[in-house]
């Protein structure tokens, strides 16, 4: 499937959260047996036989293409969540939003110093929540050996907040 055909499977919400933006739905694309596998192959071909040792997903589509890519490359699965949803001690990074910061928390024991880990979620656009990820498993002792994402908005900027990591990106818009 070229990325043509698998852009055509993401619906475009115009006006979504709010009056202006143009919202990319991955739900059509999941419900698609054959977009879906593509888009998994996709995000994990490029990080096959590369010792990655763990995938982080971050909340909450990234927990959908993370767990799927952790399988095929076989490798553990961990989540990053927001506040208050990890049920064991966590560690937290918080991130610039719009107006205001938000967080996001990882259990303190989830990276092993010195693991490979590889960060997937569906979409980059400012790059705040994959840059309080990256934050947390390098707090942890773990190795960043890429960041991964389904899409990427590219007038957002946000492989600028990535700066000096590896970005993988499927989609660009």
């Amino acid at each position: 499937m070229n990325m043509d055909q698998l852009k055509a499977k993401i619906r475009n919400v115009p006006d979504f959260p709010k009056a202006g933006i143009l919202f990319y739905d991955i739900t059509t694309l999941l419900q698609d047996p054959l977009g879906f596998r593509a888009a998994v192959d996709s995000l994990a071909t490029p990080f096959e036989r590369q010792g990655i040792e763990i995938v982080v997903g971050i909340e909450s589509r990234g927990f959908i293409f993370g767990s799927a890519v952790a399988d095929r490359i076989g490798a553990g699965f961990t989540p990053v969540r927001k506040p208050g949803k990890l049920p064991s001690r966590t560690v937290r990074a918080s991130y610039e939003l719009e107006y205001g910061t938000d967080s996001l928390e990882m259990h303190d024991d989830a990276i092993r110093d010195g693991q490979r880990v590889l960060i997937v979620d569906d979409l980059l656009a400012t790059g705040g929540t994959a840059r309080a990820t990256t934050e947390l498993v390098k707090r942890l002792g773990g190795q960043v050996h890429a960041l991964a994402f389904l899409i990427e908005l590219v007038g957002l900027n946000g492989r600028r907040r990535l700066d000096g990591e590896t970005v993988h990106t499927v989609l660009k818009y």
